[in-house]
């Protein structure tokens, strides 16, 4: 008996989960039948073909075959080698992780953000890890990335086992800017991105020969959904970089569903400063400071006080 009450704190504290997230661990705490709901599934679900940038109605649904234009999605596989991930990935393990909502754990190098009053400190703030110097470095070889300058890493570790997820949202726009760079390590998932908006997306049928003869303008839009049923699968490949700009990363909304994790995945997403931190902005030098001390890579997890 003396056992089993010491250990209950421990199976607590595995939970980071508040007011309506939820995972697997407490929810079996809680037992009985949920008062809280899971957002339901979109109706029509479409699939990201990263050759052509262009959503595709899934197999079997009633928009097989027809498809739209899905712009602002830029994805680099085998951006590290497996070497690289391992070596990655066992440097995170060796720094504490925190608990944190949806059963997900989670690593901060970055500053300490109140986005609804807009307010950031960086006290405690000592830069990216080192071993990211390389990745960053690596990613201004791409064109899209060529001046990409991360303030902030955040790596985020999803598990099964926690039924790890992460609801759909938009990041902020306040502190970061225009592009959200992930690169996803591992294992492989999906991103689903769905979108609120009124109205509809046109679709075309897509000719025969997909996905090699789909080009944008091939054939006039016959056929509409309406947006806010839509779901757009991109598949996320173990060790590609994704690269959301634009619509994608200001119009739609992305997650990871639970369904999606069948093993454990590490995130690590990057993210540059607004165009108010950046020189001529309102903030120019306290986002000057932040990135000097970003690019140092001398960064330790933020910890909880």
């Amino acid at each position: 008996m003396a056992a089993a009450a010491v250990a209950a704190p421990e199976v607590l504290r595995e939970c980071g989960c508040k007011g309506i997230r939820t995972c697997l661990i407490c929810e079996r705490q809680r037992g009985g039948d949920p008062p809280w709901q899971h957002p339901p599934q979109k109706t029509h679900r479409f699939i990201y073909y990263s050759d052509t940038g262009w959503a595709v109605g899934a197999e079997e649904s009633d928009f097989e075959g027809w498809a739209f234009p899905f712009p602002g999605v830029t994805l680099i596989e085998d951006f590290v080698t497996q070497e690289e991930e391992a070596e990655m990935v066992q440097l995170m393990d060796r720094e504490p992780w925190k608990l944190s909502q949806s059963g997900r754990r989670k690593q901060d190098y970055g500053p300490k953000v109140n986005f609804r009053k807009q307010k950031l400190k960086t006290t405690g703030f000592r830069g990216l890890p080192s071993f990211s110097r390389d990745v960053v470095r690596r990613m201004a070889l791409y064109p899209i990335l060529e001046d990409f300058r991360p303030v902030e890493q955040c790596n985020l570790d999803y598990c099964p086992e926690r039924g790890s997820a992460i609801d759909p949202h938009l990041d902020d726009a306040w502190l970061w800017g225009e592009r959200l760079v992930s690169l996803n390590l591992l294992s492989p998932t999906v991103l689903s991105m769905s979108r609120e908006a009124p109205g509809s997306l046109l679709l075309c049928l897509a000719p025969s020969g997909f996905p090699e003869a789909l080009v944008e303008g091939v054939m006039a839009p016959s056929r509409s959904v309406l947006c806010q049923e839509v779901e757009v699968a991109v598949p996320l490949p173990r060790r590609s970089l994704l690269v959301l700009t634009g619509a994608a990363r200001h119009q739609w909304k992305h997650a990871i569903h639970r369904r999606h994790i069948e093993a454990r995945r590490v995130c690590a997403t990057f993210r540059e400063l607004s165009a108010e931190f950046c020189p001529g902005g309102r903030q120019q030098e306290l986002g000057q400071e932040l990135l000097q001390i970003s690019l140092s890579f001398q960064g330790r997890p933020i910890l909880p006080r």
